[in-house]
């Protein structure tokens, strides 16, 4: 399974991904998720909002267990991030079956869509939509960076986005969801573990900052007559690092875009996209404040003017202490930690008993195409997901 999925939207000069939503990368993952479950005799299906499903058993019988993850990337993204979740759900289906184990309650696997977020924005698409945190009409005025809506970019891949919005009725049928995913940190690498459970997610974010300033001549506009927003831009960033060290927290410009964008131009529009993250939700909010009030104030002085758009916002997510402890116990008492990085996990929690499991990143780079996990965790990996599926659906 690893060997079929590894190649697809492989980028051959960073050797990173580019599984971007409702994309042809995205075709073949999500005909790769289809002939797998076809291979197992897994009833397949697809949800109103793009999110893909293999049924073992029958799930209208309710109280299914469900586990998976997604199968999209960032830009330039690794290998694990979400499609070890997905084959490790399959690879834990086929080892239930080899030890004979039957399932009392429905089993689930779903590959959820668009949940990096790359191509529209907003994170977890795909599952805030199932659950209402995302209404129809924001998700189809969603633009990517060449201006497709992802309404059109639904259509154009063959699904039709009236469809879209809430799918209590199907969420109201699973009695529990387990993620497994790769760690993207070095908890596990540290303390010696090849397998996590987690206790909770950070609250985090994405704020939009548009920096408008006056586009000019580089080589002849004096440096006091410039409005120029790279300057509170640049500024910006530099105050959000420091910020989030004095918060103890997380704050990350990682993508920017820049109006005309032309070497011998001074830019009219900067605009940046902050993503932070905090233990609770009271310190990112002062934070992000904080780093907007930076903004405010050096834009005063640039002649530039900052507005600020938050783009989207997951509050602390804190997975069913029942369901994270019986994790755990199945597992021999396995390590239980947090994590900064937001999951399909965290958005289906406030309707669904959801727990996480991690397995150990050697590296703890993630979202990059130096991430990593070591085949005999992998496999660990699969061997814990099996004993939480067996444990909490055949007995």
């Amino acid at each position: 399974m690893w060997r079929d999925l590894l190649p697809v939207g492989r980028d051959p000069e960073s050797g990173g991904y580019r599984r971007f939503a409702w994309s042809g990368a995205d075709a073949d993952c999500r005909d790769w998720f289809r002939e797998q479950a076809e291979t197992r005799g897994l009833t397949y299906e697809v949800d109103r909002n793009g999110n893909q499903w293999a049924w073992l058993g029958d799930p209208l019988a309710g109280d299914a267990v469900v586990t998976g993850s997604h199968l999209d990337s960032v830009p330039d993204g690794g290998a694990f991030d979400g499609p070890l979740g997905v084959v490790s759900s399959f690879a834990a289906l086929d080892e239930l079956r080899g030890r004979g184990a039957a399932p009392r309650r429905p089993l689930g696997i779903v590959n959820f869509g668009d949940e990096e977020g790359a191509r529209f924005g907003v994170a977890c698409t795909g599952s805030r939509l199932a659950a209402g945190r995302m209404t129809p009409e924001q998700a189809r005025a969603l633009r990517d960076a060449d201006g497709v809506s992802l309404a059109q970019a639904m259509e154009r891949a063959g699904y039709d986005p009236d469809t879209l919005g809430p799918d209590p009725e199907r969420l109201g049928r699973i009695g529990a969801f387990v993620e497994l995913h790769v760690e993207q940190g070095r908890a596990l690498d540290l303390s010696g573990d090849a397998v996590g459970v987690a206790s909770a997610i950070w609250p985090h974010g994405r704020w939009r900052f548009d920096f408008h300033g006056e586009a000019n001549h580089a080589g002849t506009t004096r440096l006091d007559d410039r409005r120029d927003p790279m300057l509170t831009y640049a500024n910006t960033v530099l105050a959000a690092r420091k910020k989030a060290r004095l918060a103890g927290a997380l704050a990350t410009f990682g993508k920017v875009s820049v109006e005309p964008n032309g070497v011998n131009a001074i830019a009219s529009l900067v605009r940046g996209w902050l993503d932070s993250r905090a233990a609770d939700e009271e310190t990112l909010r002062e934070l992000v404040a904080a780093i907007e009030q930076a903004a405010q104030e050096r834009g005063a002085r640039d002649g530039v003017d900052v507005q600020v758009v938050r783009e989207s916002f997951t509050p602390v997510v804190e997975f069913a202490h029942d369901l994270r402890d019986r994790l755990a116990e199945l597992l021999g008492g396995a390590p239980v930690l947090p994590t900064g990085a937001g999951h399909d996990a965290g958005i289906l929690s406030g309707d669904v008993p959801t727990a996480m499991l991690f397995v150990r990143n050697p590296t703890g780079v993630s979202h990059s195409p130096a991430e990593a996990a070591a085949e005999d965790d992998c496999l660990t990996g699969v061997t814990a997901l099996a004993d939480v599926l067996e444990g909490l659906a055949c007995r």
